[in-house]
């Protein structure tokens, strides 16, 4: 199994259970950017507790996927993952903490086709952003690289006013200023 077939798959699981998600991470950015290899996807997930157990359910059948950890998500860190039993890939998923931002997120969202699939995915700012707020938290060349790569693909159709609010919010202005400014540009090979 592939990573676009696991994302495909992942796609169709998450579609058939009818739960807000989008995609994140660096398939987001590889989608909106410079693309890199990846070995694991990443999902926020709007998950409600009456739902773990349909999750579980859904994602057991070819992945590994533990009950009492997917449970334990409504607290910090808010993260739980499968594990792919046909290629030990692993899928992330990351419950919104219910922050401004994570809401601004899901509100922009943006529904697309990826490999044939519907999905919804966040978009090329949020990622952005995102990226750098991980970065500030945990520094990280791959996620300001990440972050430059959409920057530089998409710079003539970004929205700077709501980059530039939001980065005030989130304390990332400077990083985002380097690379809106080219002082940071992203990898190309």
């Amino acid at each position: 199994m592939t990573e676009r077939e696991l994302l495909a798959d992942c796609l169709r699981l998450l579609n058939e259970l009818n739960l807000a998600y989008m995609v994140t991470g660096s398939m987001a950015s590889n989608y909106w950017g410079i693309p890199r290899t990846t070995h694991d996807l990443d999902f926020a997930l709007q998950l409600p507790p009456s739902s773990v157990d349909r999750v579980v359910s859904a994602f057991s059948v070819d992945f590994h996927i533990d009950e009492p950890a997917v449970r334990s998500a409504f607290q910090p860190p808010h993260q739980f993952n499968a594990i792919d039993t046909r290629s030990a890939l692993k899928v992330d998923f990351w419950l919104p903490t219910g922050s401004a931002f994570e809401r601004e997120m899901f509100q922009r969202r943006l529904k697309i086709v990826l490999f044939s699939t519907p999905a919804w995915i966040a978009t090329a700012e949020d990622v952005i952003l995102h990226k750098l707020f991980w970065d500030r938290l945990t520094p990280s060349d791959r996620q300001r690289l990440d972050a430059a790569g959409v920057v530089a693909v998409q710079k003539g159709e970004l929205d700077l006013n709501y980059l530039n609010a939001w980065a005030v919010q989130l304390g990332v202005t400077e990083t985002l200023r380097k690379i809106l400014d080219g002082k940071l540009k992203p990898k190309t090979t």
